[in-house]
């Protein structure tokens, strides 16, 4: 019996369908059959005789394979052909408006897979793939070159999951992966283009040679955007944050945000600002709040973030803001917020940031429910060729890192940019996950309009500058369709630049502009705070009774579930010291801060690498069960309506988290926002957050924010990069009333800041240097009194010195107080104060000036710091505080490094600066 007559009782389509699930999800076929079907792929990789086993010698006539089942290889051959074009035929599209695509090899021929010109016309049951049934290989093929190989090329069979892959196939299926729409709704893209196309050239014509970042060769994503968000609302979406770069911006401030182009111009034409308080910043940076109603009526929440030139960077900051409005107005329905990042190509490729959000995607502390991705691409960034600006064929293949959809489109064809942006919102809206769409276009001008491209690419801008812009090439489209008529598309843009002209004209009488406050729902009730205002001192006290209950559950493990012993021990350990010992630490100082913040109803969040136990092993906020794992977080447990506590191991990036943290707590002003930096330096990972955001958002777009950054700080022998957290370069970035900046020594104290933050009607950043060794040191402590009847203190007195006997008087900060401290006890030296500055910005200057009158008698005042003389806090109290420039310093000397890797120099540096401190002869 023939080996193979098996086949001939098989219905083809059944061996066809089940071919095409062998080849995505080998796996997933019966073991037997995925055999066969190796055997085969082996063989039309080799020979068909090598596989169905025939020698060379015997006669084809007597043993062909054709004969045995001519119409079951075939269909095999068929489904090969098609996963061909369901896996490479992005790479074969009509995607490019200027330029021929690169050759790819090989090639979607049919001779590369078995097939040939003579079964063009023979019929296949593999046509039930694509949802056209049986049919001819032409009309197969003619269907995949639509579906694949047209206007829109898509990657997706790197997806693991089948019921995405079979939902994106079954999408792409409808009527071809074509768009289709009604004669209305192709006048309305007609409009949003226009308005796209016209705006520029607007602009282009009013404000020669001034830097606008056109748009212009990639216009059709303005009725794209237009389209996702009536499309989206329709489908439960409710508010969107998108974030983009400068180009474009302007286009889609005026025609889908509705900012006034009388506002635009205005910002063209340079007029100061109607505020004092801030400096403001280029037009192509400003954020954008709005409310829009959809043509059915829903009324939706529009923001777009404001940026830096620093590209990409806004994309972790959207991040951060569409997740504190999910936790604080949608925690049932999160895909209500939707987040959308415009990229460039140069920057999605380029910039590492990309890769540290996309892998936020499905953590549990960032994920947003997916984003929808747009790059306006280029094909060139300032000057670079896309060839020497990345390794990979795309600039979106980082979205491969997530196996998420990836849409590549031409941007010529504004139907299919619309039918791409339509299924990027039904993917998102089905399954919670990211979407790339890849909008291939040009850029008519230099980076910006006063540049000149053809310097560095003659040979594309020559065919730039003879192309038609995408709003004509779809009016002729229309005419051809009998759409509209020869005179329509004229008219739209009469009418809108007329508009504009009014606008214009209307800006040109007013002399200052104004800038409107970015999410300003969210920050009603909030006012801005000045210097004066920061230096008030703030109740932050809490009834003892109120700790007690506090205390009572962070410091009791639920009896009917195992722990570590060592968990057991150190839970009860905190019981003892608030209700036996009253000496608290500072794990219990922090926890403490979060619990009474949440009994009156505030959201906690923190985040970072391992602050769910402390890198320093203080905090354990999440306890495990010892069996099972199961995550215990005593802080939830609290009675009342307590606030969520939210604490989240990050991923090892700062960049990305900080970014995404400063965002949550722009969004959620009423939330206590937190990130902690594993070591302090490791915080210069996000320096492009810290310098565009955290210290200057306020002065030039008007942002509050109360994000706090943690970061341990101290010298004790662990080297170059475990010492210091570089609070120079923040104390740097201080002015006027930019930021708080703290530097604390007791729980209490801790406590105290912590509360203050929410308890002012303005919000701040607050930088604080956390102790190391202080975690656990016996004289870091404080009473429960402490914490129920004091507030924050900018400046801690030496309670033990006699003024009259003090001859040298020492400013100190941080745990370096308790080094000197140390040093004082074991040396008896009553002639000596150590003054704690814990406020660093803004410096108490007035407590400062006080301290030095009360110790008249002190002939030494000192500056002691354990940091090198050019890092530290020195040159920023030299700085802000006139008298120190008669201070005697007492520190390292000046080093490129921090602190030695020899923990033997460490240590003799460090007992140098200290006896330094009580001998002013060693000077």
């Amino acid at each position: 019996m023939d080996k193979f007559s098996f086949l001939n009782a098989v219905h083809p389509s059944d061996v066809a369908a089940l071919y095409e699930k062998y080849l995505q999800y080998p796996d997933s076929v019966e073991p037997s059959w995925r055999a066969f079907f190796q055997g085969f792929d082996f063989g039309s990789e080799n020979s068909a005789e090598d596989f169905f086993g025939v020698s060379k010698d015997v006669p084809t006539e007597q043993y062909d394979v054709g004969a045995i089942c001519a119409d079951v290889v075939k269909e095999f051959q068929v489904v090969k052909l098609i996963d061909g074009y369901r896996t490479r035929g992005h790479l074969f599209t009509k995607t490019n408006p200027v330029r021929e695509r690169r050759k790819y090899s090989p090639t979607l021929a049919l001779e590369n897979f078995g097939l040939s010109q003579e079964d063009l016309k023979a019929t296949f049951r593999a046509g039930e793939i694509i949802g056209i049934g049986e049919a001819t290989l032409a009309e197969i093929i003619k269907h995949l070159e639509s579906i694949y190989c047209d206007s829109i090329g898509i990657e997706y069979m790197y997806i693991r999951r089948p019921d995405e892959i079979q939902w994106i196939q079954q999408k792409l299926n409808i009527n071809d992966n074509q768009p289709n729409f009604s004669a209305e709704h192709k006048k309305h893209i007609l409009q949003k283009l226009n308005e796209a196309v016209s705006f520029e050239s607007f602009l282009h014509t009013k404000y020669v040679g001034q830097k606008r970042f056109s748009l212009e060769g990639g216009e059709s994503l303005i009725p794209a955007l237009d389209t996702l968000i009536e499309n989206a609302a329709e489908k439960g979406v409710k508010e969107f944050v998108m974030g983009m770069a400068h180009r474009g911006r302007l286009s889609t401030l005026t025609n889908i945000f509705g900012k006034s182009a009388k506002d635009i111009f205005s910002e063209f034409d340079g007029k100061d600002y109607a505020q004092d308080i801030f400096d403001g910043d280029v037009k192509y940076h400003l954020g954008w709040t709005s409310k829009r109603n959809t043509k059915s009526g829903k009324e939706i929440n529009l923001n777009i973030a404001p940026n830096p030139s620093h590209l990409e960077t806004v994309g972790a900051v959207v991040q951060g803001i569409a997740r504190a409005k999910q936790d604080d107005h949608y925690k049932e329905a999160p895909s209500s917020v939707l987040p959308i990042i415009v990229h460039g190509d140069a920057a999605i490729a380029g910039q590492g940031l990309v890769y540290e959000i996309v892998q936020m995607a499905q953590l549990e502390g960032y994920k947003t429910g997916g984003t929808i991705h747009i790059v306006v691409n280029n094909q060139i960034g300032f000057t670079t060729n896309y060839l020497d600006a990345r390794s990979s064929i795309y600039c979106t293949d980082v979205g491969k890192v997530t196996l998420s959809p990836i849409l590549h489109v031409n941007a010529d064809d504004v139907e299919a940019v619309v039918h791409a942006m339509l299924f990027a919102l039904d993917f998102r809206m089905e399954f919670g996950r990211d979407v790339f769409i890849d909008l291939l276009g040009y850029r008519k001008y230099g980076h910006n309009e006063g540049d000149e491209p053809r310097f560095t690419q003659p040979k594309l801008y020559k065919a730039i500058a003879k192309h038609e812009n995408p709003r004509d090439i779809y009016a002729n489209e229309l005419i051809a369709q009998g759409v509209i008529d020869a005179d329509y598309t004229a008219k739209l843009e009469q009418e809108y630049k007329d508009k504009l002209e009014e606008n214009l004209e209307n800006s040109r009488k007013e002399d200052k502009t104004t800038i409107t406050p970015f999410m300003q729902d969210e920050w009603e009730g909030y006012e801005y705070a000045e210097e004066d205002k920061m230096m008030e001192n703030v109740d932050t006290k809490v009834a003892i009774k109120e700790l007690d209950e506090i205390a009572e559950v962070i410091t009791k493990l639920p009896a009917s579930k195992n722990f570590l012993r060592k968990i057991a021990r150190l839970v009860e350990s905190r019981h003892t010291m608030y209700f036996e010992d009253n000496k608290l630490d500072w794990a219990m100082g922090e926890l403490l801060a979060y619990g009474s913040l949440l009994k009156e109803g505030h959201d906690v969040r923190m985040s970072g690498q391992d602050v769910e136990r402390g890198t320093f092993s203080h905090r354990h906020a999440v306890i495990k069960v010892e069996d099972s794992e199961e995550e215990v977080v005593l802080l939830n447990n609290l009675k009342g309506n307590q606030g969520d506590f939210y604490i989240y191991n990050s991923l090892l990036s700062e960049y990305g988290v900080v970014g995404f943290d400063y965002g949550y707590a722009m969004a959620s002003p009423n939330t206590l926002t937190i990130w902690e930096a594993q070591f302090g330096d490791f915080s210069n990972g996000a320096q492009i957050m810290i310098d565009q955001y955290i210290s200057a958002a306020e002065d030039k777009w008007k942002l509050q924010n109360g994000l706090i950054m943690l970061l341990p700080h101290g010298y004790e022998g662990q080297g170059a990069e475990h010492s210091s957290a570089r609070m120079e370069r923040y104390l740097q970035l201080c002015a006027t009333d930019n930021m708080f900046v703290a530097d604390v020594t007791t729980p209490a104290n801790l406590f105290h800041l912590f509360r203050r933050q929410l308890k002012v009607n303005y919000r701040k950043p607050l930088i604080v240097f956390t102790p190391k060794s202080l975690l656990r040191h016996p004289k870091v402590v404080s009473t429960k009194e402490e914490f129920a009847n004091g507030s924050f203190q900018m400046l801690i007195d030496d309670a033990e010195a006699k003024a009259a006997k003090v001859k040298t008087l020492v400013f100190v900060t941080g745990k370096f107080y308790y080094d000197l401290l140390e040093k004082k006890e074991e040396l008896n030296r009553d002639d000596v104060a150590l003054v704690r500055v814990e406020q660093l910005f803004p410096l108490p200057t007035d407590a400062m000036k006080q301290v030095i009158k009360k110790y008249k008698n002190a002939d030494d005042v000192v500056w002691a710091q354990e940091e090198p003389k050019n890092m530290g806090a020195y040159s920023h109290v030299l700085m802000h505080f006139e008298e120190a420039r008669n201070f005697r310093v007492c520190s390292r000397k000046m080093y490129a490094a921090p602190a030695a890797g020899s923990s033997v120099r460490s240590k003799a540096r460090h007992a140098k600066v200290i006896e330094n401190v009580f001998d002013k002869n060693m000077n």
